[in-house]
Formats: C-alpha cells, sequence, structure tokens
C-alpha cells in the first residue's frame, strides 16, 4: 500500500511486531518510544516464565526484525495526543505527524511499591521489588542485603498494588503470581540452602506450564507457600525485616524475621492513558487501562475505525498474548486504510 503510514505508540514488544506485521504487508510505520531504546519493560527481565527462557532471547531477534523491516523510529519521544481520529498523533516537542492509522501500544506502568507504606519499600534497607530482584539477576551480580550477605531467609509478598481498593487498583495483575513463583524458584537455585516463603490471597496459575512451574516450586525447591497477607513490616536493629502475618488456612498470627522481604508490584495502567482518552473514539475502564470496543470480536478495536491496540494498554497480559494481540491489530489496521 504504497504511501501509507501507521504510527505506533510505543516500542516494546507489541509495538515492535506491530511493525513487523505491517511490513510484511508493505505498509510503512513510525514506532514512537519513550525511553532510550526499544523493549519497554522486556529490558528490565532476565529470564521469563515459564519455561526460563533468557528474555534477550526474545528481545534480541525482535530488534533485528524491526531494523531489518525499515520502520522508522523514534526513541526519547511520546505522544501528548492522537488526532482527527487517527490521522495523525501531536508529539512532546508540539510535532505533528500524519498517519493513517494508529496503534496504541504504550503498554502498562508498574505500581509504586511506596504507596504501601506498611511495607516500608524505600525506608528498610532490605525490602525489595520484583523489579529489585529481577535487576540483580540479570546484571549477575548475585543475590545480596544492602550490606552484602547472602540472604538465608526471604519471603514474596504476591498482589502488592493489585485487587486492593485501598489504592485503588481493584484489578488482578494476572501475571504477578507466576512473577513470584519463578523468582522464588531462581533464588533457591542461587542460594540453595535458604528458606523461602510465598504470602499469598490465592495463586491464580492460567496460563500452560504455570500450575506445573508452581507445583515445582513445592515439590523441588520446598519453597512454603502461606495463605494470608502480610500486615505489616519493619526494620530490627540487625538490619532484617520483621513482618506480621497470619496463616488463614490455620487460623493463627504468624510472625518472623527474613534477611529479604520482596515486594511483588502489580501493573497499573499507564500515566498516557488519560490523555490519549481524550482523543474521540478512546474510552477507559474505570481501572484506566484502555476500554476496546468489544472484547470479544473487537478486543484490538477503538470507537475510531483509524485506532488500534495491542498488548498490556487494554488489560494485564504475558508476552504471548501481546505478541498476538499486535499481528491482529496490525492487520485491522491494514484492512481500515485499504478501505
Amino acid at each position: 500500500m504504497e504511501n501509507k503510514r501507521v504510527v505506533i505508540i510505543g516500542g516494546g514488544i507489541a509495538g515492535m511486531q506491530a511493525a513487523v506485521t505491517l511490513s510484511e504487508m508493505g505498509i510503512a510505520s513510525v514506532i514512537v518510544e519513550k525511553e532510550e531504546r526499544l523493549g519497554g519493560k522486556l529490558n528490565r527481565w532476565d529470564r521469563l516464565f515459564p519455561t526460563m527462557t533468557p528474555a534477550r532471547e526474545v528481545l534480541e531477534p525482535m530488534r533485528e526484525r524491526v531494523s531489518a523491516c525499515g520502520a522508522e523510529v523514534l526513541t526519547s519521544r511520546s505522544v501528548l495526543s492522537i488526532e482527527d481520529e487517527g490521522r495523525g498523533v501531536v508529539l512532546d516537542d508540539r510535532t505533528r505527524l500524519d498517519a493513517d492509522a494508529v496503534i496504541v501500544a504504550s503498554g502498562f506502568d508498574l505500581f509504586p511499591a511506596e504507596m504501601k507504606e506498611e511495607y516500608g519499600y524505600g525506608l528498610y534497607d532490605n525490602v525489595y521489588t520484583t523489579v529489585d530482584l529481577e535487576r540483580m539477576f540479570r546484571e549477575g551480580t548475585g543475590i545480596r542485603t544492602r550490606d552484602g550477605r547472602r540472604p538465608s531467609t526471604v519471603a514474596f509478598l504476591h498482589c502488592v498494588g493489585s485487587r486492593d481498593e485501598k489504592v485503588n487498583q481493584r484489578h488482578c495483575s494476572r501475571v504477578c503470581c507466576i512473577t513470584g513463583v519463578k523468582q522464588a524458584i531462581e533464588v533457591k537455585q542461587e542460594i540453595p540452602d535458604a528458606e523461602v516463603y510465598s504470602f499469598y490471597m490465592d495463586m491464580r496459575m492460567f496460563g500452560p506450564g504455570y500450575e506445573e512451574l508452581y507445583r515445582q516450586a513445592q515439590q523441588q525447591y520446598n519453597i512454603h507457600f502461606v495463605r494470608g497477607r502480610i500486615s505489616e513490616a519493619s526494620q530490627t536493629i540487625d538490619g532484617r525485616v520483621q513482618i506480621k502475618a497470619e496463616d488463614t488456612l490455620i487460623g493463627l498470627p504468624l510472625r518472623m524475621t527474613v534477611d529479604m522481604l520482596v515486594l511483588i508490584v502489580g501493573m497499573k495502567a499507564g500515566a498516557s492513558n488519560m490523555s490519549l482518552s481524550r482523543c474521540c473514539g478512546v474510552a477507559l475502564y474505570p481501572s484506566g487501562f484502555v476500554k476496546p470496543l468489544d472484547q470479544f470480536a473487537g478486543n484490538v478495536r477503538s470507537g475510531s475505525e483509524r485506532i488500534f491496540y495491542a498488548g498490556t494498554v487494554t488489560a494485564p497480559k504475558n508476552i504471548g498474548e501481546s505478541i498476538n494481540e499486535a499481528v491482529v491489530a496490525a492487520r485491522e489496521a491494514a484492512r481500515a486504510i485499504k478501505e
């Protein structure tokens, strides 16, 4: 389709796949990515659940495909608004990019753990998030407490910033449970004699291979799963973390001291969604995620004929789901341009 162009908002895995698919159909694209390089949140990951595949084995080939397909890439740029129902976007420097269609693949934000003050993130030395722990894995420096010790006891807390009305995050992030299971296994792989505890409300293992990894965590790695929420954490005089919880299966309060507390933070709607919703045809759920035209037959479509969605901009998803949606969104955009 000569002289046709699609603007893709977001250069994560969904945005990159959309560009590749458009190229296969002969349509040019421009990826607008707010970070310095393509890859989105995948840049922060070491290994991927449930197969423990190195993230680079997914990310690097995708970057190569984007480069080979000839898509224009604008990094360190953001989109302020979508104009004319998908016929252009305005960038952060007020310049306009004309388009024949727009694919919104701007992803999600991570819940800021500082908002849950009772857990002491940012206040206590040895309270971390899953992002912090993933950085340790990726950098290969080993799992260490703030003073450089290998932890002998590690506690994970699920659903931090998910299913929590107190912080206006009522939705389930879907992939947090499996993230916690993956990281708990990685801790045991690196420190086999460590005691690892996982505090949860309930385990939601919805994906292929997820339940199997959960069973492996219990049976092979002897990770202790405790049904109950941690009510508060405090720092001891020697820099460890004392936690208070309740084991709801036996109905008894629980108190323990651990070397490291890891908060499994959930996905929240991207901050840019609100500004994008000012465009005609773009609606939001109460959660702040973008609302597609129809959850069944039109899950990548908006109320505008030239605006489409892909990936976690509409809801928490895993990588495979985001890639599949990007393919569909690109094809829908191509069909709209043709018509």
